[in-house]
């Protein structure tokens, strides 16, 4: 998981690990260490371009994301997989590259009309689990990770285009944005898209897929943001829902859908209560007498409830029915 200005390179962790198991290190210290009071450096020279406001709104707005992103990959592969938001954190582009394993799954895409181009970094675990179970397997990671090959490529990049699509759909509260993917890399060092010291948002979506779990990053550096920095607020998001549920267009979709939904559609010639004996031996050519007379109303039955009354006839050479009355219950008689 991508952590704030303080990443620690595998380097780095490796030997933390090393002076723990040689005893230099005791975890006694690090727990006292832990205990004291932290002091939050803050570089001047590199202040934070996001307020909490505007964190907190990528957070949701890719809350949503990653709802539809486990909708889409639930299908595709019929399996479990769950999906969600475990940061939104900002630091340096060089902070971020020196945090990713290599080799990894990087997607270089646009968010057009923004302009630069933004970062979906997927943890080789979750790809190779992906692989693995769209060519029948069971989404096992492998034990060791590798470079993909020319097939492998193509497929997860078909893979992530679609899951654009739901990254669209998550962003068109706020813009209509076109995400094309440009290139897919698996050295981070070559994935240069902006200058080392410029401020990115990463947001990280924990991912498990079956028995497979990593991360997910997306790494949106400041100036694809800085045109709709001021939509990015929760004001905004929540006003944006309110007209959005009353909108007179959503309204008027809804009904659209609705007329042009099939409903079955039963026009009942009568009824009759027989014993099981006498259904038991009902043969061709028996006659039952219906308690509907030949001059009664039919009843129009309008999936499980009876709407109307009509009265049979033909309409040219097709058996047709008159309708007569309107059949109200209740008090909303157009239920």
């Amino acid at each position: 998981m991508v952590a704030g200005p303080d990443v620690l390179s595998q380097s780095e962790i490796d030997e933390l690990l090393s002076a723990l198991s040689t005893g230099i290190v005791s975890a006694e210290d690090m727990k006292v260490e832990q205990n004291q009071k932290k002091i939050k450096l803050y570089d001047f020279k590199r202040p934070d371009k996001f307020s909490k406001d505007q964190i907190r709104t990528l957070y949701m707005l890719h809350e949503n994301f990653a709802r539809l992103l486990n909708t889409y990959l639930a299908a595709l592969l019929r399996t479990f997989v769950h999906i969600n938001v475990v940061s939104v954190d900002q630091l340096t582009y060089e902070e971020f590259i020196r945090s990713l394993p290599n080799p990894s799954v990087i997607s270089i895409f646009q968010m057009r009309p923004l302009k630069g181009t933004v970062l979906l970094e997927v943890n080789p675990n979750i790809v190779f689990a992906i692989i693995d179970r769209l060519f029948g397997g069971m989404g096992s990671a492998p034990t060791k990770t590798r470079s993909l090959t020319d097939i492998e490529e193509a497929i997860i990049r078909k893979v992530i285009t679609k899951a654009l699509e739901s990254f669209q759909e998550a962003w068109k509260q706020f813009i209509l944005i076109e995400p094309k993917m440009e290139v897919i890399e698996t050295n981070p060092q070559f994935t240069q898209i902006v200058p080392p010291n410029d401020m990115v948002v990463i947001v990280t979506l924990q991912t498990k897929i079956g028995q497979a779990e990593g991360l997910i990053n997306i790494c949106i550096p400041y100036l694809v943001l800085e045109p709709i920095m001021s939509k990015l607020s929760t004001t905004f998001w929540v006003a944006s829902s309110v007209s959005k549920q009353t909108s007179d267009d959503t309204i008027s979709a809804l009904q659209r859908k609705l007329e042009r939904s099939l409903i079955p559609m039963i026009v009942e010639l009568g009824s009759i209560n027989i014993n099981v004996h006498e259904l038991l031996n009902l043969a061709v050519g028996d006659v039952m007498q219906l308690e509907t007379r030949t001059n009664d109303d039919l009843s129009v039955i309008i999936g499980t409830n009876a709407k109307f009354k009509c009265k049979p006839g033909v309409a040219g050479k097709k058996l047709a029915v008159q309708i007569s009355q309107i059949i109200a219950k209740g008090e909303d008689g157009d239920e």
